[in-house]
C-alpha cells in the first residue's frame, strides 16, 4: 500500500512539475512548480518508508492554505482547484493503514495509528472546508427601500399585451396577487407541449424563447419553427394552432421566435354589422424564413388583406441573399396602427454582401410599408419602389424595439454589421459607422431620425446592442426624467433622456488599447463607460478556474498564451486574444426588468470569456473553410474577407468555463440614485453538462450559473427568473434578492416569464421552457402556468 501510494504521489508531482514549469516560463504563478517539489519529496520518503514523508505534506498542506487565501481569499469555489486533490491526498496519508506501518518502519514498539502534525493538520484544514460551506464572500447584502408611487407609464395589468408586456419594455405587471409572502404556495396550473421539437436536420441552436402573451382571454406563443398556438389562459387547452412548412437546416443560425405581437383596433365597432368577419384583432409574428404573418387572432387564420394572403415578404427590395442569411428572430413591434420589424443576418458567413438593417413600418392592416429608415440612407424614408434595393452591409437591429406612443417616438437598438470582428475594410466617414452600435430614436409616423447615442465605438468585438430599451420616468438627482435605458453586451446600462438622447447617468469615455491587432486594423482610442455598469473585474491569472490542479494549470497557460489588455476591448489578432466579456454578453435578448412604480432595476449580468482567433485568408483560400467542416454552419469563416474569425468560449478540455464562478448574477438598483443594493449569484451547476460525465451533472452547487433570458417584476415586489443553465424557474424578493421559491422545470427555461390576470381571478406566472441548444440544457416543448394553491 506504502509503495502504491507513492507511487501515485510521484505521478501527480511529475505532472504538475511538467505543467507548473510550462506555466512558469510563460510568466506564470511559481506555486505549482512548489506543490510538485513537495509531492515528490513526500513520494520519495514514502517509497523509502520514512516517517518523514507525513510530515513533509502536512507543512505542504499549510503551504496551499496559505497560497490559496492569498490568491483568493476564502471564496469556497475557488478552493476547489487549489486544493481538492492536495486535500485528498493528505486525507488518505492521515488514516491508520498509512501512518501505522510507516510508524513500525521506524522501529516503533507500538506503532501509532495518528500522526499529530498531518493527523491535526487534515482535521483543522477539513474543519476550515466546513466552515467555509457556511460562507460566501461574492453576494453584496444590501434592501431597496423605494415607495411605490403611481405612474403615467402603461404598465401590463391584468393582460401581457406585449413581448415586454408593453411596448415601454419594462417586463414589469401591477399584479400583486402573488406576493413575497405566499409564493410559496404556487402550483402547477396546467402544462402545455407543442410538439414542435428538433430533429437532425434542424440548426444547433434550436431554442425555445418565447415570452407568452396573454390578451383578447387567449395566451399567445411562437415556437422556434415559428407555429403560432393559441390557449385558454386558464386551463392551457388548445384553441388553435398555425403552423406553416418547416424549413430545416444547420445552416439556420439562429432557429428562434422571441415572441408574436397583437393588435386591435382602438375604435370599437358601432354594432356587430359593423365588425369584419375576420381579423379586427391580429397576431403578428416574424419568421426565421423572412416573412411577416398576419393571423386573425380569434381563428388562427391568415388575414386575406395583409400583404399577400396573409404574408409580407421581408426578402423584399433587399437585393441577392444567400440561403438563410436574413431572418427574423424577434417579436415585432405594434405601435398605433404599425407593426414594425429589424431584422437579423448570419454573422460573419461572408465578407460582403449581408442583408441590409433596415428598419420597416407596415401597416396592420394591409401590410403596405409606410416608411422605411435605412442606416446607410437615414433621411431617405419614403418606401424603396419595387426595383430598388437596400444598400448591404449595414448595422442590423435583432433586438425587439420599443416605442414611447405619447410623444411618437420609436427606439431601435441597432447593433454591429457584419463582419462583427474586422474594420480593416470600414469607412469611418460612411453613415453605416455612424449608426453601428447605436440607439435611435424616429418618429413612429414617418420614421424620420430623432437622435441618436454610440454604445460602443468601431465595434471589433460583436458588441452589438441586444435589449429591447426600456422606457420609464425617474427622479433622478432632483429632477424628474424620462428615460431610455439601454442594456448592452459590454455590461453598460446607458441611462438617456428618451426625447433628446442626452446622457442622464454620467458617460466617461475611457483610453482603451490602440495598438496591435492584425495589419490595416484601426482602433478607437476611447469607448464610453456608463457610471451604471456590470462590466466585470478584469481577469488576472489567479482568476482562472478548474476542477482540479490540472485544468486549472491549462487554462492559467492559456490565459498566458493569449493577448489580453485586462479590458473589454482588447484587440483580436492570429495569436489569440482572450475578450471578456465574449460576445454573449453581459447583457443578450433577455434585457432587464424595471418596477417603474419603484424605480427598481433588475438584471441578471453574465460573466462569460471568449477566445478570438483572426485565421489569414489568401486568395488561394478565399473561398475555402479555415475552421469548420462541410456539412456544419459556415458563420464565422468571413469567406472573401481578409480573416476567418474563430470564436470559442474560453472553457477548459471538460467543458467548465475557465473563470472562476459566478458566471451568472442578479442585482437589484435603485434608479433615483444609480446604486446596486444588492447582487447575488444565480443557478446551480445541476443539470450542467460537461464533457468529463456521460450525462448532465447531478448536484446543485450554487455558484452562480449563466443566464440566457429575462427577469419579470410585479407589484408583489416579487422577481421571476427562469433563464440558468439549471433548467429551474425561480422566484426572489425584489427588496433584498432573498431566494423565495424554485421549481425544476420539464426542460431548459432560457426565456422571459410573463404574468397575468385569469378569468377565474387568479394570477398566473408562465414560462416556455423547451432549451437552448447553444447552451446545451435540456430539449423540450413545454409552456408551464402556475397559479396560488
Amino acid at each position: 500500500m506504502i509503495k502504491l501510494t507513492s507511487i501515485v504521489i510521484a505521478i501527480i508531482g511529475i505532472a504538475m512539475l511538467y505543467m507548473g514549469g510550462k506555466l512558469l516560463l510563460l510568466g506564470g504563478s511559481s506555486f505549482y512548480v512548489v506543490m510538485a517539489i513537495g509531492l515528490l519529496l513526500t513520494a520519495i520518503a514514502l517509497f523509502k518508508n520514512k516517517k518523514i514523508a507525513l510530515s513533509i505534506y502536512a507543512i505542504l498542506m499549510w503551504l496551499v492554505v496559505a497560497w490559496t487565501i492569498y490568491e483568493v481569499g476564502f471564496d469556497k469555489w475557488q478552493w476547489i482547484p487549489r486544493g481538492d486533490i492536495i486535500g485528498l491526498v493528505g486525507v488518505w496519508l492521515a488514516l491508520p493503514w498509512i501512518v501505522r506501518p510507516l510508524s513500525k518502519a521506524q522501529g516503533a514498539t507500538k506503532p501509532a495509528g495518528f500522526h499529530p502534525f498531518l493527523g491535526t493538520t487534515v482535521i483543522v484544514i477539513i474543519a476550515l472546508v466546513i466552515g467555509l460551506a457556511f460562507y460566501d464572500p461574492y453576494p453584496q447584502a444590501g434592501k431597496l427601500t423605494n415607495k411605490r408611487s403611481p405612474v403615467d407609464t402603461a404598465v401590463a395589468s391584468n393582460d401581457w399585451t406585449a413581448y415586454g408586456g408593453t411596448s415601454n419594455g419594462l417586463r414589469f405587471s401591477d399584479l400583486k396577487q402573488i406576493t413575497k409572502d405566499n409564493v410559496s404556495n404556487l402550483e402547477i396550473a396546467w402544462t402545455y407541449h407543442t410538439g414542435d421539437l428538433r430533429t437532425e436536420k434542424d440548426a444547433t441552436e434550436y431554442t425555445f424563447e418565447a415570452t407568452p402573451l396573454k390578451v383578447n382571454n387567449t395566451v399567445y406563443f411562437c415556437t422556434p419553427h415559428n407555429e403560432v398556438h393559441a390557449l385558454n389562459p386558464e386551463t392551457g387547452e388548445l384553441k388553435w394552432k398555425y403552423q406553416p412548412a418547416k424549413d430545416r437546416s444547420y445552416l439556420q443560425q439562429h432557429q428562434t421566435c422571441r415572441g408574436v405581437s397583437y393588435y386591435a383596433p382602438e375604435a370599437q365597432p358601432a354594432s356587430a354589422a359593423d365588425a369584419p368577419a375576420m381579423c379586427r384583432k391580429r397576431i403578428f409574428n416574424a419568421t426565421t424564413d423572412a416573412k411577416l404573418i398576419a393571423l386573425d387572432a380569434d381563428s388562427g387564420k391568415p388575414c386575406a388583406d395583409f400583404g399577400e394572403n396573409g404574408i409580407v415578404d421581408l426578402r423584399a427590395n433587399m437585393g441577392n441573399i444567400r440561403p438563410h442569411a436574413l431572418m427574423q428572430t424577434a417579436a415585432p413591434l405594434v405601435a398605433g396602427n404599425l407593426v414594425i420589424v429589424g431584422g437579423s443576418v448570419m454573422d460573419n458567413g461572408f465578407n460582403s454582401g449581408n442583408p441590409s438593417g433596415v428598419i420597416r413600418a407596415y401597416d396592420v392592416t394591409s401590410g403596405r410599408l409606410i416608411w422605411n429608415f435605412d442606416p446607410a440612407n437615414p433621411q431617405q424614408t419614403q418606401p424603396l419602389s419595387a426595383g430598388q434595393t437596400y444598400p448591404q452591409d449595414t448595422p442590423v437591429a435583432w433586438a425587439t424595439l420599443s416605442a414611447d406612443l405619447k410623444n411618437g417616438l420609436v427606439y431601435v437598438p441597432f447593433g454591429n454589421a457584419s463582419p462583427d470582428e474586422l474594420g480593416n475594410r470600414r469607412d469611418a466617414n460612411s453613415n453605416t459607422e455612424k449608426f453601428r452600435d447605436t440607439l435611435v430614436a424616429l418618429d413612429l409616423k414617418t420614421g424620420a431620425f430623432k437622435w441618436r447615442f454610440q454604445s460602443s465605438k468601431n465595434d471589433l468585438w460583436d458588441r452589438d446592442n441586444p435589449s429591447q430599451p426600456s422606457l420609464l420616468d425617474i427622479d433622478y438627482q432632483g429632477s424628474r426624467q424620462p428615460v431610455v435605458i439601454l442594456p448592452t453586451k459590454t455590461g453598460n446600462l446607458f441611462v438617456l433622456n428618451r426625447l433628446t438622447g442626452q446622457a442622464v447617468y454620467p458617460v466617461n469615455q475611457v483610453d482603451v488599447s490602440t495598438t496591435g491587432g492584425v495589419q490595416g486594423e484601426k482602433f478607437s482610442p476611447t469607448q464610453p463607460v456608463s457610471a451604471l455598469n456590470f462590466i466585470p473585474d478584469p481577469l488576472k491569472e489567479k482568476s482562472m478556474w478548474g476542477l482540479t490542479p490540472f485544468d486549472q494549470m491549462a487554462c492559467r497557460i492559456e490565459f498566458k498564451s493569449m493577448r489580453y489588455d485586462g479590458n473589454p476591448w482588447t484587440p483580436s489578432t492570429e495569436a489569440g486574444t482572450i475578450v471578456f466579456p465574449g460576445n454573449i454578453g453581459v447583457f443578450n435578448w433577455g434585457s432587464v426588468a424595471i418596477d417603474p412604480e419603484r424605480q427598481i432595476l433588475i438584471a441578471s449580468p453574465v460573466r462569460l470569456a471568449y477566445k478570438y482567433n483572426l485565421i489569414k485568408r489568401t486568395p488561394e483560400t478565399e473561398n475555402k473553410r479555415l475552421f469548420t467542416k462541410d456539412g456544419t454552419p459556415y458563420w464565422n469563416e468571413n469567406f472573401e474577407g481578409d480573416y476567418a474569425i474563430h470564436i470559442q468560449q474560453f472553457a477548459s478540455s471538460l467543458g467548465i468555463p475557465c473563470i472562476a464562478p459566478p458566471w451568472g448574477r442578479m442585482v437589484g438598483v435603485d434608479l433615483t440614485t444609480g446604486k446596486t443594493e444588492w447582487l447575488r449569484r444565480v443557478g446551480t451547476t445541476k443539470n450542467l453538462k460537461t464533457t468529463f460525465l456521460p450525462g448532465r451533472f447531478p448536484i446543485g452547487f450554487p455558484m452562480g450559473m449563466v443566464a440566457h433570458g429575462g427577469p419579470l417584476t410585479t407589484a408583489g415586489d416579487l422577481v421571476f427568473h427562469g433563464a440558468t443553465a439549471d433548467n429551474f424557474f425561480r422566484a426572489y424578493d425584489i427588496n433584498t434578492g432573498e431566494l423565495l421559491w424554485q421549481t425544476e422545470l420539464p426542460a431548459g427555461g432560457q426565456a422571459t416569464p410573463a404574468t397575468y390576470m385569469g378569468a377565474d381571478n387568479k394570477q398566473y406566472v408562465i414560462i416556455a421552457a423547451g432549451g437552448h441548444g447553444s447552451l446545451g440544457t435540456k430539449a423540450g416543448d413545454s409552456v408551464v402556468a402556475w397559479r396560488l394553491k
